[in-house]
């Protein structure tokens, strides 16, 4: 299960999506997100999962790597479906058990709903995936400059943004390796009820706990070595400039939100 977490991690491979400027793909998922939350019908989710299956195959990162993170959130997307489906009591009535309704459009509901949070999760995950935290850094700066005006600290949000994303694979590896040290002593995390199997966390979670505030004590220490003050007045290696394939993103981006909200009018 914590290797299954792939929010976070880079996944390093050459291809056109990698080659995007960072706050392309910034912009490009969070449109991606609202369209996911405009669409409205099955023409739209097909259209959505055609979008979302060809960028994938742009990206060259395997299907079955993204799928992976998908097994972290299944307790989330089974009470979803579960609620929808109990307490959604629209259409035709299927089964009536009690106090129990299952209807047409409940079902029709979880469905569709099951499927925006997959593909928020995938869409998200894709993003990290196929950016570096220091590119998602930069564009997220970059992105969030005009705010410097009112003066909200920018730089250090993102700074923070990027840190706590570069700390996600760090504390997997982390409890991978804690995992396998109190298992080898004789520890059980599968067994028992839900109070045994939450105890038997604690000699997991403690030197987890250490460990992650002594990485952030040493991260710490080793910026105010190098004099890290802020953003102010600090220049970039490589400053972040638009290209062609960057323009072509834009406009298929605002092309498929286009499309999503005209479906959902017409429907």
């Amino acid at each position: 299960m914590i290797r299954d977490i792939t929010l976070g991690q880079y996944y390093p491979i050459g291809s056109p999506i990698h080659r995007l400027d960072p706050r392309t793909k910034l912009a490009g998922t969070l449109i991606f997100i609202i369209a996911l939350f405009v669409a409205k019908g099955l023409w739209a989710y097909i259209i959505a999962t055609i979008f979302l299956g060809a960028v994938i195959r742009v990206s060259k990162v395997p299907l079955s790597y993204m799928v992976r993170g998908l097994k972290s959130i299944v307790i989330l997307l089974l009470f979803s479906v579960v609620f929808n489906i109990f307490f959604i009591r629209d259409g035709v009535v299927l089964v009536q058990i009690g106090f129990i309704t299952i209807t047409a459009g409940g079902l029709i509901q979880a469905a569709y709903m099951a499927v925006r949070l997959i593909y928020l999760i995938i869409g998200s995950t894709l993003m990290t995936l196929t950016t570096t935290p220091n590119d998602l850094t930069d564009g997220l700066e970059k992105s969030l400059g005009f705010m410097k005006k009112i003066h909200v600290p920018v730089h250090e949000i993102a700074m923070m943004m990027s840190i706590a994303l570069r700390f996600i694979p760090i504390l997997i590896e982390e409890t991978d390796k804690i995992m396998k040290a109190q298992m080898a002593r004789g520890a059980d995390f599968e067994s028992g009820n839900l109070i045994q199997k939450a105890k038997a966390m604690v000699p997991l979670l403690v030197p987890l706990f250490i460990s992650a505030f002594r990485r952030a004590s040493d991260l710490a220490m080793a910026m105010e070595a190098r004099c890290y003050h802020g953003g102010d007045g600090r220049t970039k290696m490589k400053p972040l400039r638009y290209q062609k394939n960057d323009k072509i993103a834009y406009g298929i981006l605002l092309f498929f939100l286009v499309l999503m909200i005209l479906l959902r009018l017409v429907g």
